[in-house]
């Protein structure tokens, strides 16, 4: 995604040509330990981001059904509170993301140390909206995508039900977790060039680190940055990263709806099983 030279074998500044190219220069260069930069950010953003949009994914469908008499297992619904959920989860987690890319991003010798190293640099010389670069293209990315997510996950789950009517407890759960995976393809799919963009903007002031990597370029916002990278790099630069991503997006968006939906079970059967006990105490004589 970070790469301004064509992703070809006959680019000769390209770093990257594609998946196994990539995988083998970064495990020689950097070892193994290199694919889990950033994890430390990357799962407090998995934990916060996943706890805010469904909490919030749950209020906002409440409300509808309740107060704007609106069935809210629709498709079109799904997308709204979802788009909308996802919005107020990035606002609050943006400063991990960022964080996260900027892990990922550096190269040898490094420039930050430790998580903590990295906030404390980065507010000293960049200032606290250091930690905000990126947000419009984030957000303008995220509503589309987290409400083609839930949308398509509820089309799914339509149409499973609709092929399986009677299906075990075990059969469910693997529904879920494919209509979780080819919803968040197809929503990957069709928002990426906003990742990209939201990519390369939090990477800005951050020049230095990526210097061993090829080329770097600056952008003025935006707008500016699509446009420069549609002018440069041509339409398929806006697709830099989409298979990498694809595969991703297709195990964590798959695996989020299946443990959501399981613990949500779980959750709801307990919450039965103690409201029958409860009743069945009061309803039965003492002896």
């Amino acid at each position: 995604q970070l790469q301004i030279e064509k992703l070809s074998l006959f680019e000769p500044g390209a770093k990257y040509h594609g998946i196994l190219q990539a995988t083998n220069t970064i495990f020689r260069e950097e070892g193994l330990q290199a694919f889990w930069k950033g994890h430390i950010p990357a799962q407090l953003l998995s934990i916060s981001y996943g706890a805010v949009q469904f909490v919030s994914f749950e209020f906002l469908t409440k409300l509808v059904h309740n107060a704007m008499l609106y069935d809210s297992r629709i498709p079109i619904a799904h997308f709204v509170c979802g788009g909308l959920a996802a919005c107020s989860a990035t606002v609050t987690v943006q400063p991990l993301d960022t964080l996260r890319t900027r892990f990922v991003a550096q190269g040898e010798p490094k420039i930050y140390r430790s998580l903590w190293h990295a906030i404390v640099t980065m507010y000293r010389k960049e200032g606290p909206l250091s930690f905000y670069r990126g947000l419009t293209p984030t957000l303008v990315a995220v509503f589309p995508y987290a409400g083609f997510q839930f949308a398509f996950y509820n089309i799914f789950q339509h149409i499973s039900e609709w092929a399986v009517p009677s299906r075990e407890a075990w059969m469910v759960n693997v529904e879920n977790l494919m209509c979780g995976s080819c919803a968040g393809v197809i929503s990957k799919t069709l928002t990426y060039p906003l990742d990209l963009l939201k990519k390369r903007l939090q990477v800005e002031g951050f020049e230095q680190a990526r210097m061993a990597f090829g080329q770097v370029q600056t952008y003025n916002g935006f707008l500016d940055c699509a446009y420069q990278v549609a002018r440069t790099e041509g339409l398929r630069g806006l697709f830099k990263g989409l298979s990498p991503s694809m595969l991703k997006a297709a195990v964590s968006t798959g695996f989020t709806f299946f443990w959501y939906e399981l613990f949500c079970n779980i959750f709801r059967n307990h919450k039965e099983h103690l409201e029958y006990q409860r009743h069945f105490r009061h309803t039965t004589p003492s002896q």
